[in-house]
């Protein structure tokens, strides 16, 4: 795939190149920083852009370009790289968006599987977390979230499990049978069982509710 990419560390970075050229993929772009990247960006078409959290313009300037670039360019893949998993990063990360987008360590990435496979899934449209932080986002005791998900109905655990699987209100509403309304209800009511923050973005407690979902079924398993 085309990528581009942007990291104010210049052995990080040239070593990205490498890596990403080993595993075939074409970089049409490589810059010191977000603003650079912004403006290679508006005539260098690209299936993603990896930033790195902590560069110029500081002081995390891959948020903040990430944001520029998610308005700008609405189908680019985001990858968000870092030596740090820092929870109010992430959340930034969930408030650009939930689809299309991804926060791993450096140091996690260091492979062409590794970071071929998570830069497909990206491309796909999926959000890829790295587990630590997915960990974080979930911090109830494991006999916590099996009590709260034993308080959802039959309905409302057939609506998260197909969340689970990355499916629309629409798609979901197709699948059940029934007007997409009804589920917008049950997920409301999902996110008020599962005591998710009324003040956060919709696609954030999405997030939350399925993460607990999977975390829970993972113990059980």
């Amino acid at each position: 795939m085309r990528v581009a990419l942007a990291d104010d560390g210049a052995l990080f970075r040239n070593g990205l190149v490498l890596l990403l050229e080993a595993a075939g993929h074409e970089v049409v772009g490589c810059t010191a920083d977000g603003d650079t990247l912004v403006e290679l960006l508006t005539t260098e078409p690209a299936d993603v852009a990896i930033l790195d959290i902590k560069m110029p313009p500081e002081p995390d300037g891959g948020l903040s370009t990430a944001e520029r670039l998610r308005a700008d360019h609405p189908e680019l893949g985001l990858l968000f790289l870092s030596h740090y998993a820092e929870t109010h990063y992430l959340l930034r990360v969930l408030h650009i968006g939930t689809e299309a987008i991804g926060y791993r360590l450096k140091e996690k990435v260091g492979s062409v599987e590794v970071l071929s496979d998570t830069l497909t899934r990206i491309r796909d449209g999926e959000i890829v977390i790295e587990p630590v932080l997915a960990q974080r986002l979930v911090e109830r005791p494991s006999s916590s979230r099996r009590d709260m998900l034993a308080t959802l109905s039959e309905r409302e655990m057939d609506v998260l499990r197909l969340m689970s699987e990355g499916r629309s209100n629409a798609g979901i509403a197709n699948l059940l049978f029934v007007a997409a309304k009804s589920i917008e209800k049950h997920i409301s009511s999902i996110f008020l069982k599962l005591g998710l923050p009324s003040d956060a973005a919709e696609q954030h407690r999405r997030v939350l509710a399925v993460l607990t979902f999977l975390r829970s079924a993972q113990e059980i398993g």
